[in-house]
């Protein structure tokens, strides 16, 4: 397939601390190398249920839910690789068995008609999507795309308790971005 050339997020710098970097070569288990065509649950058969994390950061927020929610298991999926590196750090660090990762650019999976569709097809009865935005334009976009579903119930909610304030998100916060959290339920 071949890779647009529109990517989803602005590089902000490559570089990677030898923590980082001796992290991903050290601990191969955490990662998913080439992925192309695989089912999540096949990564986590023993845990309840699969959690996708797409632009997971530097992994704090992942790190904290994985230990959080050891019975779910997490796949974090992440374009810079100095983030890779500080997730699997702080998996180590917080002892948690129950997140891997993939190095690569998601910008295919953002929100709109085609992936709803699929969305409804791939989640189960009761399987819920949790996005969390700053981007207005965005939240406005995914908001009327996954409305007009008829298999999917849900909309703005409250910021969950349970959602750890990451670096990036405490600093569109202290620039006036609002930040919008959803829900939608698979019916």
């Amino acid at each position: 397939m071949e890779r647009p050339s529109i990517r989803s997020y602005q590089l902000r710098g490559a570089r990677m601390t030898k923590a980082q970097r001796q992290a991903i070569e050290n601990h191969q288990e955490f990662l998913i190398e080439n992925p192309t065509s695989f089912h999540p649950r096949e990564l986590f058969p023993e845990k309840s249920e699969v959690v996708v994390e797409i632009g997971s950061g530097m992994g704090e927020a992942t790190a904290e839910i994985a230990k959080t929610f050891p019975e779910k298991g997490f796949l974090a999926i992440e374009v810079h690789r100095p983030g890779i590196g500080s997730l699997i750090l702080r998996a180590l660090a917080l002892e948690v068995a129950n997140v891997k990762m993939i190095n690569d650019d998601c910008h295919l999976i953002l929100i709109n008609e085609e992936f709803s569709r699929v969305l409804a097809t791939k989640l189960r009865t009761g399987g819920v999507l949790r996005v969390a935005t700053d981007w207005q334009e965005y939240a406005t976009q995914i908001r009327r795309v996954l409305d007009e579903n008829p298999d999917l119930t849900g909309g703005i909610v409250e910021r969950p308790e349970w959602r750890p304030l990451t670096k990036f998100e405490s600093q569109g916060i202290n620039k006036e971005h609002r930040v919008t959290d959803f829900l939608y339920t698979k019916i």
